[in-house]
């Protein structure tokens, strides 16, 4: 079995015993968008955006996801939804990048 099948696995797992350790979730999600599991991918950011919306990191992610896969309306949700939580956590950093996202995605 490979590392990546190994990881992708034991994300699986943890995730679905009900951890509510976001990183486990944010992993599993990055996992799936590596694959190309785009659906995946949404519906486990989608799970993590419910348990830990103040998880900044993963609205970049996922808005870079959607905006790769041409579902842009969507994108720009994410990313503008970050952006504010970034902002409501006093993290300059992540709202640099999710303003620089922002910018960039087309209309």
């Amino acid at each position: 079995m490979t590392e990546p099948t190994k990881r992708l696995l034991f994300l699986e797992k943890v995730t679905a015993e009900g951890t509510e350790d976001p990183l486990a979730w944010y992993g599993l999600a990055m996992e799936y968008r590596k694959l190309e599991r785009w659906d995946e991918a949404l519906q486990t950011f989608t799970t993590l955006r419910a348990r830990k919306p103040d998880y900044t990191a993963m609205y970049l992610m996922c808005g870079q996801m959607l905006e790769q896969v041409g579902r842009n309306d969507e994108a720009r949700e994410w990313l503008e939804t970050g952006l504010a939580q970034a902002r409501a956590k006093g993290d300059g950093h992540a709202a640099s990048e999710l303003e620089s996202a922002l910018a960039t995605l087309a209309d």
